[in-house]
């Protein structure tokens, strides 16, 4: 094999397993973690590490796998609540709570992968229970009732598969990683004793084990709750795909997801595992979208229960714009915030801008910017306690369309689709160390006659 070939045949092996651990998993969370190795596991490991031994890089590159996704595929991925008084091995340990839920989508057409978010406490009718929590579904019914219940409060999208995870999952998995590369963003200190919690984390880079990554991923602050949680779950799994494609744990990845596979419950078919392993072939990192439910937590006053509350017309605009399914009945024409007939962004976007440079006034200089063009709702958040060398348009909300809008307007700017920005905001403007020479050209434009 010249060294052409040998090039684009370790690029390929790089990317499988970059996604085989990435694709589906994408469950941010302490226990959904796990489950990306369920995607692209078979049902016997025996037959899975025979299938390692024959589809070597050199064979992937000549011959491809033999499934190919043929059109978009859905599937839910659940991590599972820890069962009190179950066996490790027992198959009772995923009949617990989904302390996690995702909703991943495959979609060959455009060659993206979608994650949606879901809040375990989404307020949902459970049929023969009522209005309950989405979290509770899996134990009255299993993935089937989960299924069942997040088609209809998703306006009738269609699930095609599950994925559930047991306890322990994420741990495990950073632990034969060898830890992952985290910033933490604020000390983290919190105990619960009812849980046998107990966090200890300090802020800066640090490299977490096992332990300390699930402290970080589990960690509830008192302003946020469970949604902070969610968004520091995205970032945790923007992390592991660093690490995922480290060149010193690359050769070690069959083993890994052998050691796995006793987490994993799955209704894949290994058909259907190795199409989303061809289709992941030609996947490269940004094609992965992440997004959160829109939606608010409900006040006191509304229920006895805390509960995260649907923004519907939100909703159907994700479902659109990251996962393809438009509802008959739904049309931005009848949206006055923030997509107009011709795709302009509206001027009450809420926009914050937030500072990761090293020029102090950065966040305050930007901001003025984009209100003298018009956008009135723009604001300074406080800023990120890390340096960061791009500009990153963070798509908080999930207007994905808009996005251009805003790097238009701006005139610079990496689009980041991930909800992990100032939350409340549409779109969250951190501005990098390249934001500090636009600056400077601005203030010698300035002074210039």
């Amino acid at each position: 094999m010249n060294n052409t070939s040998s090039t684009k045949s370790r690029s390929i092996w790089h990317k499988l397993w970059f996604w085989i651990l990435v694709l589906v998993l994408s469950g941010t969370t302490t226990t959904s973690f796990g489950a990306i190795t369920a995607l692209f596991a078979p049902v016997e490991p025996q037959f899975f590490s025979q299938l390692l031994q024959k589809f070597t890089s050199d064979v992937l590159w000549r011959k491809g796998l033999p499934y190919q996704l043929s059109q978009p595929m859905n599937i839910l991925v659940m991590g599972i609540d820890q069962v009190s008084g179950v066996a490790e091995n027992s198959p009772d340990v995923f009949e617990g709570r989904s302390d996690t839920l995702l909703l991943v989508q495959a979609n060959p057409t455009t060659q993206t992968v979608s994650l949606l978010s879901v809040p375990r406490d989404t307020q949902v009718l459970i049929p023969k229970v009522g209005i309950a929590k989405i979290n509770e579904a899996n134990v009255y019914g299993g993935p089937e009732l989960v299924e069942s219940v997040l088609e209809s409060t998703l306006s009738g999208f269609e699930i095609d598969r599950y994925v559930r995870v047991s306890k322990g999952a994420f741990r495990e998995l950073v632990e034969q990683l060898g830890g992952v590369e985290i910033f933490v963003p604020q000390p983290m200190s919190y105990t619960d004793n009812t849980q046998q919690l107990k966090i200890d984390l300090k802020s800066g880079w640090q490299t977490l084990n096992g332990e300390q990554a699930e402290q970080f991923a589990r960690f509830r602050e008192e302003v946020h709750g469970d949604i902070g949680r969610i968004q520091r779950q995205q970032v945790l799994l923007k992390a592991l795909r660093n690490r995922v494609t480290n060149v010193a744990v690359l050769p070690r990845l069959p083993h890994i997801i052998q050691v796995m596979l006793k987490y994993v419950d799955t209704n894949l078919s290994f058909p259907e595992m190795l199409a989303l392993v061809s289709f992941s072939l030609d996947l490269e990192r940004d094609d992965l979208r992440m997004v959160m439910l829109p939606g608010r937590a409900s006040s006191s006053d509304e229920y006895l229960s805390s509960y995260w509350i649907i923004d519907q017309p939100g909703r159907d605009r994700i479902l659109e714009q990251y996962f393809n399914f438009k509802l008959e009945d739904f049309n931005y024409n009848d949206l006055f915030y923030p997509i107009k007939v011709n795709e302009t962004l509206s001027l009450e976007a809420k926009i914050a801008v937030q500072n990761a440079s090293s020029n102090s006034q950065a966040a305050t200089n930007f901001a003025q910017y984009l209100r003298d063009q018009g956008f009135y709702n723009v604001y300074v958040v406080s800023d990120w306690p890390d340096k960061e060398p791009l500009t990153q348009i963070i798509v908080q909300g999930g207007y994905l369309e808009s996005a251009e809008v805003v790097k238009n307007a701006l005139g610079f700017g990496n689009i980041e689709p991930a909800s992990i920005g100032e939350i409340g905001s549409d779109f969250t403007v951190r501005l990098g160390e390249d934001s500090v020479e636009i600056i400077n050209a601005f203030q010698e434009q300035d002074k210039s006659p």
